[in-house]
């Protein structure tokens, strides 16, 4: 099943660049005559992209409105825009990447591919497989263990029937197996809907690399539908913390994207998740590492012990999306992360392109991070 895009924009140049990209991409493209066409298909179709022109009338309306229609607000949205839009005032109407005119194919196509990989991934999380599966629920709100049964099952969470209505206290821990393996998948959930007909949601929380790879290959041979994913993206690694890294990509991933980077170096692997705090485009990204188990922190303190080992060091690394981040994100570290400085710098107030990357230098001088807080794999 093709990815289909919705495109507002009506310069003619830009939208035969727009149709020779997605074409190579395998994007449909369904093109609007003007703001009232896409603010009707948006409310009627589903789309995995939203792609506006800023500079046509009603364009921002359509970005805004995306994000409150049931069947779009999580589509991925492209904004066109002039070369002196701020990209503040640009990610401020919703939109997750953006084209600077004039719009060239090789830029395009750059953008397009990353683009396209949130878009499979969104669309990935999305989909559900009814299947019934027994589940053990286990929170202390209940006083105890509950035994449920799915109605479907996806990679962010299931849909589960609830004995006599009984909602769950978070936070949950949930055990099941998913059929035809031999062991059961341990997963931390939260408690997130309720229907009237005794169903409620479940959504994992912080799921770890292994079970997330098993559950969705178990996922992808089971779904009529199952696409395959783009190949992880290369990019290069120049910061890394316990907390988290700096990643040099040109066509970086928007913030609040979850992703899934594999860092290899002298023999050492490491597998990580994190979630996209700073974007720089066309430059790149600061990921914060979401897993805080001590297991993690340890393989990351290993992995920073081979680069501090070898300084001429050049590490592999591939990043691969795993959607957005749909609860609003945290405004400063958790406790154990609080005096990293690297994470410090995510969460400090917004600052331009070049005022963050000298702030990174910086602080790579500095002998005593460059040994563990904030190493500069690559300087």
């Amino acid at each position: 099943m093709s990815l289909k895009s919705l495109v507002l924009c009506s310069d003619e140049k830009i939208v035969r660049v727009l149709r020779r990209v997605l074409g190579d991409l395998d994007i449909e493209m369904e093109l609007c005559a003007g703001p009232d066409a896409a603010l009707r298909r948006l409310t009627r179709q589903r789309f995995e992209a939203i792609i506006v022109d800023v500079t046509d009338d009603g364009a921002t309306e359509v970005l805004r409105s995306a994000r409150s229609a049931p069947c779009n607000r999580h589509a991925v949205a492209v904004a066109i825009v002039e070369a002196i839009i701020g990209l503040k005032a640009v990610f401020a109407i919703g939109a997750h990447f953006v084209l600077y005119k004039p719009v060239s194919i090789e830029r395009a196509k750059a953008s397009f591919r990353a683009a396209r990989a949130l878009m499979k991934s969104e669309r990935r999380r999305n989909s559900r497989i009814p299947v019934q599966i027994p589940v053990v629920v286990r929170t202390a709100g209940i006083g105890g263990n509950m035994k449920v049964n799915t109605v479907d099952l996806s990679e962010g969470g299931m849909a589960v029937v609830m004995p006599g209505g009984r909602r769950p206290t978070n936070p949950l821990q949930i055990s099941f197996t998913l059929p035809g393996a031999d062991h059961p998948l341990e997963i931390p959930a939260e408690f997130a809907w309720e229907a009237s007909s005794q169903q409620a949601g479940l959504r994992f929380v912080n799921t770890s690399p292994d079970v997330l790879h098993e559950l969705r290959v178990w996922l992808q041979k089971n779904s009529p539908e199952a696409e395959q994913d783009d190949p992880p993206i290369r990019c290069q690694l120049t910061d890394l913390s316990l907390g988290g890294c700096y990643l040099e990509i040109s066509s970086p991933f928007p913030v609040a994207t979850r992703v899934t980077l594999s860092m290899r170096a002298a023999g050492v692997e490491v597998r990580v998740q994190g979630l996209v705090r700073v974007m720089h485009p066309d430059k790149g990204m600061g990921v914060e590492f979401t897993q805080g188990t001590t297991e993690h922190r340890a393989a990351v303190e290993k992995f920073l012990g081979v680069l501090n080992d070898n300084r001429a060091l050049s590490p592999e690394l591939l990043v691969q999306p795993e959607g957005l981040e749909r609860a609003p994100l945290p405004t400063q570290p958790g406790t154990s992360d609080h005096e990293d400085p690297l994470l410090q710098l995510f969460y400090a107030e917004p600052v331009g392109q070049e005022e963050f990357q000298e702030a990174l230098r910086k602080q790579r001088a500095i002998p005593h991070l460059a040994s563990g807080a904030a190493a500069g794999a690559q300087a």
